[in-house]
């Protein structure tokens, strides 16, 4: 089991720069492992559910050699629709053993989620945010037991 206390820094770490975003991007790995152990043979769609939580939805939107580009979500019923909250895409970077969000709500409808909102700004300050809250949400995910592990799902190829 990976840890994100193994990471090796080479200097203190700053959050909100390119060598603490670095960091974080690596810790969102361990992270996403932990909810995906068997991240290279997993299933295009899939939802782990977990007795204390909602139903946690993700599929895969592009594979590559070297990168793997997925999206999660929870869907909430707001009326008769369903509304995905938080709204992710992240890539997965293989080789480097690092996870990036790339895309996210601007706006998040649940007032827990607000701290995470993207506001315009600069790049860097709009990725720690992006990350932070994808690193914080794994680690939730994980404390309240959701797993992947390819049971039930579907396999598209």
């Amino acid at each position: 089991m990976l840890s994100d206390s193994v990471i090796a820094l080479h200097r203190p770490t700053q959050p909100r720069t390119f060598v603490g975003l670095m960091t974080l991007y690596e810790s969102n790995f361990i992270r996403l492992i932990s909810l995906l152990p068997y991240f290279n043979d997993m299933p295009v769609e899939q939802v782990s559910g977990s007795a204390n939580d909602l139903p946690l939805f993700l599929s895969v939107r592009e594979r590559g050699p070297y990168t793997t580009t997925m999206h999660m979500t929870y869907l909430f019923q707001e009326g008769t629709e369903s509304v995905p909250d938080p709204d992710l895409t992240v890539r997965v970077y293989h080789d480097a053993r690092m996870v990036e969000t790339i895309q996210c709500s601007r706006i998040h409808r649940h007032r827990v989620l607000e701290p995470y909102t993207t506001e315009p700004g600069r790049a860097l300050h709009q990725r720690w945010q992006r990350n932070m809250m994808l690193n914080k949400w794994l680690e939730y995910c994980v404390d309240v037991g959701h797993r992947f592990d390819g049971v039930g799902a579907q396999r598209k190829t």
